[in-house]
């Protein structure tokens, strides 16, 4: 169902505050553990989730030396989530020890590479990163090198999500924050688009927050969103 391929995130920072928010939204099937609830909470979210049924996007986004990444990966996969992030830009020798790392896992989790965060716009990569390629060009580059190193995804902004969907293919799997209902604020998310757009454009699953969790009413607007994916 439609429904399914909407993440919400538990940007909260403790277990409490997760909890109510899982027990608040008990239609949402699939949640994004992020820095600040891993890093306040620990595991238990995890194994609270997995014990509810529920599906993890875990959202740590490893970016270290080759064998760093490869021993966080392999921690992670023993959780048993289904999504599990790091850099791309840790390069190809660390993109290639993650996917070895996770081998031994009763069910490893999909790797998904961060090809830009998408509260980085074209000027901040220029000017402050440095980085000479246009931004869909830059994006594009991040996903193939990941492709090619046998990471499953990227995770990318939905303005990009089409021209990766043409480039990689059907079986690469793209999931995209920085999506936003046109009713909602686009908040510190630089490059947005609505539910609906982004999964026509290609994505496979949408990483949905405030627009939810920060409603005055969210199941409303959880619903209200469903209303509109259902017509994809």
């Amino acid at each position: 169902m439609t429904h399914d391929r909407v993440i919400v995130p538990l940007d909260v920072p403790t277990l409490e505050e997760a909890l109510a928010r899982v027990d608040q939204l008990p239609q949402v099937s699939f949640w994004k553990v992020g820095l600040e609830l891993f890093v306040g909470a620990g595991p238990t979210i995890l194994e609270v989730l997995k014990e509810r049924e529920k599906r993890i996007f875990l959202d740590l986004k490893f970016h270290d030396i080759p064998n760093t990444v490869a021993g966080a990966c392999r921690s992670a996969a023993k959780y048993g989530v289904d999504l599990l992030t790091l850099h791309t830009t840790a390069g190809r020798e660390a993109l290639s020890a993650a996917i070895r790392a996770i081998n031994d896992a009763d069910v490893p989790p999909k790797l998904l590479a961060i090809s830009l965060l998408t509260s980085i716009n074209s000027r901040e990569l220029a000017f402050d990163l440095k980085i000479p390629l246009e931004l869909p060009e830059y994006a594009l580059q991040m996903a193939l090198l990941a492709q090619e190193s046998g990471i499953d995804g990227a995770v990318c902004s939905p303005l990009e999500v089409s021209q990766l969907r043409q480039v990689c293919g059907e079986d690469f799997l793209l999931v995209c924050p920085g999506v936003r209902p046109a009713w909602s604020e686009s908040g510190d998310q630089r490059r947005v688009m609505t539910p609906a757009s982004a999964l026509k454009a290609g994505a496979n699953y949408l990483v949905i927050g405030r627009p939810i969790t920060a409603a005055s009413d969210p199941v409303e607007a959880w619903e209200k969103i469903c209303q509109e994916l259902a017509t994809v």
